[in-house]
């Protein structure tokens, strides 16, 4: 089994800068090769020092705050999809036209690199999207999820448990607001509610084949 390390500095109070958009981020601002910065299979995973959390019911007052992600407004869709043709076309294939989220993100793949993808999510899917060519690269039924695991600190990664298929892993400054979407939209859909797992270290599975185990820490310096 695998494992990504990530390792943070918590300052909770600090004042931050507005959060960047992942269509400007560069390949440098996570260690995306094969491996970790000493040749290993550890990932260490940085976070942008912009990121916030917001006191919502599903991180149930367990996960770090900032002040900042107080006064936060969620706008759901942040691409403006109808002006997309290519999205437009890709939910209209699959009978799925109402947007609840829409956003650039960073996926991680099984062997640690990131990958920059559309996240939309509707009232009955979740979409995986390859903004670089336009193309659809994965559907999941809500229906689907299982569960969602983030860690007790404040950062941008979340995992989607998917066990009859696979799972996701990916990074965005509107995590709060995605896992918030999530829920309520399960429950709509489905009349259950989906579990927010928090723990500063769980596992995934990327392919059916791997299983992949994400640390946290909380360290100075």
């Amino acid at each position: 089994m695998s494992r990504f390390l990530y390792s943070r500095r918590v300052q909770v109070e600090a004042a931050e800068p507005p959060a960047p958009r992942y269509d400007s981020v560069d390949d440098e601002t996570l260690n995306g090769d094969d491996g970790g910065a000493d040749g290993s299979d550890n990932l260490k995973l940085k976070p942008s020092e912009s990121n916030v959390t917001e006191d919502l019911e599903p991180f149930m007052g367990v996960k770090v705050r900032r002040k900042a992600s107080r006064i936060r407004d969620y706008v759901g869709d942040y691409l403006d999809v109808q002006t997309r043709p290519y999205l437009m076309k890709i939910l209209e294939k699959q009978g799925d036209r109402k947007v609840l989220f829409a956003d650039k993100v960073l996926k991680f793949t099984g062997s640690g690199k990131m990958k920059r993808r559309i996240l939309l999510i509707t009232d009955c899917a979740i979409y995986i999207v390859d903004p670089d060519i336009d193309a659809l690269k994965r559907r999941i039924a809500l229906a689907a999820v299982e569960k969602l695991c983030l860690s007790e600190l404040s950062d941008n990664f979340f995992a989607i448990i998917i066990p009859t298929e696979y799972d996701l892993l990916m990074a965005s400054t509107r995590k709060t607001e995605i896992v918030t979407v999530l829920v309520d939209a399960t429950k709509n859909a489905s009349d259950y509610e989906l579990e927010v797992s928090l723990s500063n270290r769980f596992e995934y599975n990327p392919s059916a084949e791997m299983v992949k185990e994400v640390q946290f820490e909380d360290t100075e310096g």
